[in-house]
C-alpha cells in the first residue's frame, strides 16, 4: 500500500558543490583528434626532432673555424684510411692479349703504382682500354694482394683490307685491329679490297664460303663503288657478280665451271651482273682467233 503521506524532498542547499561533468570540453576533444591524426604525430616525433638536431648542426657549423677543424678531420682520417697496406695497388696484371696489346694497354692506362683503391675509377680505367682498336671486350676488377687485374678478349683478324690509307687487319664485323705493311704478313688471310668493304663483311663472308672450288685460286674480293664485289682469280681472271643475290650467281657460274671447264679457257673476265645474260670477255688473242674462225677477219695467210 501506498503511504498516506508523501516523503519530504530535499531542497539543495546553497553551499553544496556542484557534480563535475566527466565528459572532456571542446577544446581537449578537438586536441585529442588532432594528435591522432597521422602526420600531425609523424610531425612531432619525427620531424621536430629532426629540426631541432639540424638546427643545431646549423649553428654549429655557422663559424667558419669550427668548419676548417671538421674539414680537417674528415680529410685526415680518410688519408689515413686509404693509406692502408690492405687498400693499396701495387701492381698491374693483364691477361688474354698479345704483348704488343699488353704494352699499349699500360701505356694508355698510365698508373702511377703503388696506388690506393679508393682513388682509383675502374669505369673510367675500363673506357680507355676499351677505346683501344684490338680490344673487343674487356673487365676491369681489384683482386686480393694489391693487384688491379685485367682481362682483355681480344679481338680476331678475320680479313686483311687494302684501303687508299694502307693495308690493315681487320675483325669478322668490320672494325679496324691493326695496320700492316705488306699483306705477305698475314697470307694466311683472305684479302678484300675497294672503299666500303669493310661495310659489307657479311656478304664477303658469303661469298667466300660459297667458292669452295674457287678458293685455291682466289687471290681476294673488290668492292666496286660500295655496291657490289668483284672475285679477282690467278691469270688475272675476274668475276664480275651483281648487286643482288651475289652467292646464287656465283654458285651458278661454278655449276658451269665444272660442266664445261669454263674458268680453264682464256677467259678475261665472266660478268654475271645481268643474271639472264652472263657475258664472257676473251683475252685479245682468243678473241683474235675466234673472229678469224668466223671470218671477221681475214687470217694472215689471206693477207
Amino acid at each position: 500500500m501506498r503511504p498516506l503521506t508523501a516523503p519530504r524532498r530535499t531542497v539543495p542547499s546553497q553551499n553544496a558543490v556542484p557534480r563535475r561533468d566527466p565528459a572532456p570540453s571542446r577544446t581537449a576533444y578537438r586536441m585529442q583528434r588532432l594528435w591522432l591524426t597521422p602526420y600531425i604525430r609523424t610531425a612531432l616525433r619525427v620531424g621536430l626532432p629532426a629540426f631541432v638536431l639540424t638546427f643545431g648542426f646549423g649553428l654549429y657549423l655557422a663559424d667558419d673555424t669550427r668548419r676548417d677543424n671538421l674539414s680537417s678531420v674528415y680529410t685526415d682520417l680518410r688519408e689515413k684510411v686509404k693509406n692502408r697496406p690492405e687498400f693499396l695497388v701495387k701492381l698491374l696484371a693483364i691477361d688474354g692479349v698479345s704483348p704488343d696489346l699488353a704494352e699499349a694497354v699500360r701505356t694508355t692506362l698510365a698508373l702511377p703504382l703503388p696506388q690506393s683503391s679508393l682513388d682509383l675509377d675502374l669505369e673510367a680505367a675500363r673506357a680507355k682500354i676499351a677505346q683501344l682498336s684490338a680490344v673487343g671486350d674487356v673487365k676491369v676488377q681489384i683482386q686480393s694482394g694489391g693487384v688491379l687485374q685485367v682481362t682483355i678478349q681480344e679481338r680476331e683478324p678475320a680479313f686483311v683490307w687494302r684501303d687508299a690509307a694502307g693495308i690493315w687487319l681487320i675483325d669478322d664485323t668490320g672494325t679496324r685491329i691493326a695496320e700492316i705493311t705488306d699483306r705477305n704478313d698475314r697470307a694466311d688471310l683472305p684479302l678484300i679490297a675497294g672503299d666500303g668493304a669493310d661495310q659489307a663483311i657479311d656478304q664477303a663472308q658469303q661469298i667466300l664460303t660459297s667458292a669452295g672450288p674457287l678458293l685455291p685460286r682466289l687471290r681476294g674480293l673488290v668492292r666496286m663503288g660500295e655496291r657490289r664485289w668483284d672475285i679477282v682469280l690467278d691469270r688475272n681472271q675476274r668475276i664480275l657478280l651483281p648487286v643482288n643475290q651475289p652467292v646464287l650467281a656465283l654458285e651458278r657460274l661454278i655449276a658451269l665451271d665444272q660442266a664445261q671447264d669454263l674458268l680453264a679457257r682464256d677467259v678475261v673476265a665472266i660478268d654475271l651482273r645481268l643474271q639472264a645474260r652472263p657475258s664472257l670477255r676473251l683475252a685479245p688473242y682468243s678473241l683474235a682467233e675466234m673472229r678469224r674462225i668466223r671470218g671477221i677477219i681475214p687470217a694472215e695467210s689471206d693477207l
